[in-house]
């Protein structure tokens, strides 16, 4: 990107900005164009997307939508919200004006859980409370060091995602309830994170067959959250969620947003997919 003026970037202390895209193409608008013009409307796309994937710490998911809530959508995942809302300006005018219609977005940033054991609980709680090992034991220091790695590798995960191309893209964003009785701000610290504990456990039944990357968007969006759930199998998907209404987390607390299913696709074959 250029810009005879910089602006100043908007990149957040930790984490990356989100935007997930939906458009519908107008194909009465689109037989207006002639054969050349199409090619080129399509050529001037793909070097687009070759552009933001080939920008620093910049992702970009492309997919066929699986219902006529939307035709395509894209998934961007990259530091500097001027980055992405000049990348996501470009793509709804990449092939022409009037093409490309959004139907529905959602801005979040990718974030740590502020329900993740910290070295000291583990410490204490996991290793000295349940396994009783002593602190200048060697077991107690080996378990540390695994544990360390294991949670750096997890919020790498979550704040700098690497996405595979598994096929299947779900997307839906979710709030937690306040509601009388059914209010999840009103509990204490303890019992959300006593809660949020059940809710994960659920989910890593599912890992090899479920990737789940969890954005915050509370003040930046209509919800609070984004979850994205990517899978080789569609079953997968309705499992998990199905699985997941009966946690405590889920039946008493979430409220969600309308559900899209994607499959991801290379752009060539995207273009047949939705007729262009």
């Amino acid at each position: 990107m250029s810009d005879s003026t910089p602006v100043p970037s908007l990149v957040p202390r930790e984490g990356w900005h989100v935007m997930h895209l939906f458009y519908q193409i107008d194909h009465a608008q689109w037989s207006l164009l002639d054969k050349e013009e199409q090619r080129a409307a399509k050529t001037k796309l793909a070097e687009l997307v070759q552009e933001i994937r080939s920008t620093p710490d910049t992702h970009l998911l492309t997919f066929s939508i699986a219902t006529p809530k939307a035709d395509i959508g894209f998934m961007l995942l990259t530091p500097d919200l001027q980055v992405a809302n000049a990348y996501e300006k470009q793509l709804t005018l990449s092939l022409g004006p009037e093409i490309l219609s959004p139907v529905y977005s959602y801005l979040s940033q990718t974030e740590r859980s502020e329900y993740t054991t910290t070295s000291e609980q583990y410490a204490e709680e996991t290793l000295k409370g349940e396994k009783g090992l002593s602190e200048d034991s060697p077991e107690f220091a080996a378990a540390m060091k695994e544990f360390d790695e294991r949670m750096e590798h997890y919020l790498q995960h979550r704040l700098y995602p690497v996405l595979p191309d598994w096929p299947v893209v779900c997307f839906y964003p979710m709030s937690k309830r306040r509601q009388g009785n059914d209010n999840w701000y009103s509990l204490s610290f303890e019992e959300r994170k006593r809660l949020m504990g059940g809710h994960a456990r659920v989910g890593r039944t599912y890992a090899g067959r479920i990737l789940q990357l969890i954005t915050g968007s509370t003040g930046l969006d209509e919800y609070e959250w984004g979850v994205t759930l990517l899978a080789k199998d569609t079953i997968e998907i309705k499992a998990i969620v199905y699985e997941m209404r009966f946690d405590e987390v889920s039946a008493r607390y979430a409220d969600f947003g309308d559900f899209y299913i994607g499959m991801q696709l290379p752009l060539d074959e995207l273009f047949r997919r939705v007729c262009l």
